[in-house]
């Protein structure tokens, strides 16, 4: 295990692929589940590099699909490693696909990823502590922090709402809605 700070052009890692006929949906566009799986590759590979440590995902962040991918894409995937906790890492990962015969280029996905790094008895391990080297790594840093404290948020706000859950207390929030109840509400 590397206990040395490392930054953060040392563990980007980059992987394109050809977007080939049995990816498509039935839509005829990539399946997301095809880039949600290169995604998840990426992730691990940066994390693993940072880490010099096995890493697993534990919760993805906002995957929004920008654009379609097409068939005969060259899709590149770029993962960074974006904040580091004791045994976590937040990779960064920003999406393009290149249609080579046009040369056109366009932005199709972003997304968080946040890996946790294990040693050999499957405990947590500690990864090395991240060197920010520009303001843009600065701010992507301090972004992280921020989202990792709006989940937070988010998360004990729900746990509060499904405490105190009643149903005639949504009733006029439902009525705004494209749904119905189709239950007698006692």
């Amino acid at each position: 295990m590397h206990t040395h700070p490392r930054t953060v052009a040392y563990s980007q890692v980059t992987i394109t692929e050809l977007m080939i006929p049995s990816y498509a949906n039935f839509g005829g566009k990539i399946h997301g589940g095809i880039l949600l799986s290169l995604m998840d590759k990426v992730a691990y590979a940066c994390a693993t590099k940072h880490s010099g440590a096995y890493c697993v995902t534990v919760s993805v962040d906002t995957v929004d699909f920008l654009q379609p991918v097409e068939v005969g894409d060259l899709v590149s995937l770029k993962a960074s490693i974006n904040y580091v906790g004791n045994s976590s890492m937040v990779v960064g990962i920003h999406v393009v696909a290149e249609n080579v015969k046009e040369g056109v280029v366009k932005h199709t996905n972003n997304s968080y990823f946040t890996m946790v790094a294990k040693d050999e008895n499957d405990k947590l391990t500690t990864v090395p502590a991240l060197i920010l080297s520009d303001k843009e790594e600065v701010r992507r840093f301090v972004e992280a922090i921020h989202r990792k404290d709006l989940k937070k948020e988010a998360a004990e706000r729900m746990q509060a709402t499904k405490k105190v859950f009643q149903l005639e207390n949504v009733v006029s929030l439902l009525e705004k809605e494209r749904c119905e109840i189709a239950f007698a509400a006692s």
